[in-house]
């Protein structure tokens, strides 16, 4: 966990103060990544979980963008996952329940 690794501790620490800078040149999180994404959530259409990537271009930018701003633990993968969860990469498969209803958002 995060408070048995003393380097995740300091990160986060450091990281508090990467954003806001971050905050003050972009005017938050969200509005630093959805300029990545030109402002309209990237749409796939997998047909099956192997098609799925782990991390992919964007996240990869994302990651060294981030690192060259002063913050720690952001590898390509977690940037991944978070444009996922955020909504701003949409990767349910084709065959989900979801998928039409987060593709109309």
């Amino acid at each position: 966990g995060i408070v048995r690794n003393r380097l995740k501790v300091r990160a986060f620490v450091t990281n508090a103060q990467a954003y806001l800078t971050l905050q003050e040149q972009s005017g938050g999180l969200d509005a630093y990544l959805w300029d990545f994404v030109g402002g309209t959530p990237v749409r796939n259409a997998w047909t099956g979980d192997d098609q799925v990537p782990a991390k992919t271009e964007l996240s990869d930018n994302i990651s060294a963008d981030l690192k060259r701003r002063g913050f720690k633990f952001v590898g390509s993968t977690i940037c991944y996952a978070f444009l996922q969860a955020a909504g701003l990469v949409n990767d349910h498969l084709v065959t989900c329940f979801r998928y039409q209803e987060v593709d109309a958002l």
